[in-house]
């Protein structure tokens, strides 16, 4: 992680700075609200600078969400718009949306998707950034806070895989008989006067994890392992509605005496489930580090009618041995047309306006405890979680971390 030193910028009407005095490690957060046009840095809740900005024109929208630093390069030509420069460019999707320097930034909406921002200032962010710092754009203004629920990700160390005896070193005892025998020790005991000293692990890459709603490929994989696992091929387990598994899933019915359509009919899911002692998964939670996914399963969601709402929480000060971790968290608006809400089996809104939602959002996630050990296990400074209803998304994918876009409500 970077370590920031005083910024003894002073103010300007172009750019203003609050000053720390504290150097840390911790990284920082990147919030862009696009109705005042205005950039705020983060340490937690701590104000570290602040600008004026000038994000995407009508026809040119900014895409609200959650992003992080994908690309850095002091200088840069658009690709899409005749070789216009953009200095100190911090790109955010490889779509095209980027924050970078640019010579005109009016108090309103005038760039063609990309945040533009002060000379000075775009060149001291780019300083202070690195690859994979959030930025959250939002189209209100918001800012992250405290989150106490004792619930969220704690990290910790991993379990040590017991030692086999036949890998273990033998050492000589002697019992109360006098006769020689061999015992095996885990480990070779430590000269007189030798001094023990424990070796932590190394500061790990911050992870992302990603909790949403279980997606038509999910189920399709999971179903895909379960008839694997019962004798039918239904080939690699990717998710992917093929000829193999339309074919097993045939053969299931068939057995089961349902209509043999191939389809994944509400009948066969409830069967197969009941067959395997397994519910039917109403969420799944997907991890990634270093822009790679790790590992990914299901989760169960509580009252899955009432919408999740979209909430984004960072981890600091994390401390394993400690098992502490300090988490901020901020809600998100962001509305899910009524077509994609029946498509989701949603009823209700969330409350996203509560001063808790994000807190009440993850008390309703339902996590294995072998999943959350694994996430506990990989946390370090910097990681993050998303919940959302809108699972992955086109800008997620190779190089990236989790992409969410949010959609602003239509007005009336």
């Amino acid at each position: 992680m970077f370590t920031r030193v005083s910024l003894g910028i002073a103010f300007a009407t172009s750019m203003l700075f609050a000053t720390t005095a504290m150097a840390t490690d911790a990284p920082l957060q990147i919030f862009v609200s696009k109705d005042t046009q205005s950039l705020v840095v983060y340490d937690g809740e701590q104000v570290v600078a602040t600008s004026n900005v000038s994000t995407g024109k009508a026809g040119h929208t900014t895409p609200s969400g959650i992003f992080s630093i994908l690309e850095k390069k002091k200088t840069h030509f658009s690709n899409l718009y005749d070789d216009a420069p953009m200095p100190f460019m911090q790109r955010i999707t490889w779509s095209g949306i980027a924050l970078h320097e640019s010579g005109s930034v009016p108090s309103y909406p005038a760039s063609h998707g990309c945040i533009r921002m002060p000379r000075k200032f775009a060149k001291t962010l780019y300083q202070m950034t690195k690859r994979g710092f959030h930025v959250v754009v939002s189209d209100r203004k918001i800012a992250p806070h405290t989150i106490t629920t004792a619930e969220l990700f704690k990290p910790r160390f991993p379990h040590p895989s017991p030692q086999l005896l036949s890998d273990a070193a033998l050492r000589p005892a002697m019992p109360s008989d006098g006769a020689r025998i061999e015992v095996a020790m885990a480990e070779t005991l430590p000269k007189a006067g030798a001094t023990a000293v424990a070796t932590l692990p190394q500061k790990i890459a911050p992870v992302r994890v990603l909790i949403t709603r279980a997606s038509d490929t999910d189920r399709a994989a999971t179903i895909q392992a379960m008839l694997n696992r019962l004798g039918y091929d239904a080939g690699p387990v990717d998710g992917l509605h093929g000829i193999k598994l339309r074919a097993a899933i045939k053969a299931y019915q068939d057995l089961h005496g349902q209509k043999p359509s191939g389809e994944m009919t509400q009948q066969f899911v409830a069967s197969i489930y009941k067959v395997m002692n397994r519910k039917v998964p109403t969420g799944w939670l997907y991890v990634r580090q270093n822009f790679k996914p790790i590992f990914d399963g299901p989760v169960e969601i509580a009252d899955p009618e009432i919408a999740l709402g979209t909430h984004f929480f960072t981890a600091s000060d994390v401390n394993a041995a400690q098992n502490h971790v300090r988490w901020h968290g901020v809600t998100l608006d962001n509305h899910i047309p009524d077509k994609t809400a029946r498509r989701l089996g949603i009823t209700r809104p969330a409350e996203s306006l509560a001063s808790d939602a994000a807190e009440r959002a993850f008390l309703r996630i339902g996590i294995p405890d072998d999943m959350r050990e694994r996430v506990e296990t990989m946390l370090g400074d910097g990681s993050s979680i998303t919940i959302t209803d809108n699972g992955t998304q086109h800008e997620t994918g190779l190089g990236t971390d989790f992409i969410t876009i949010t959609r602003k409500a239509p007005r009336g």
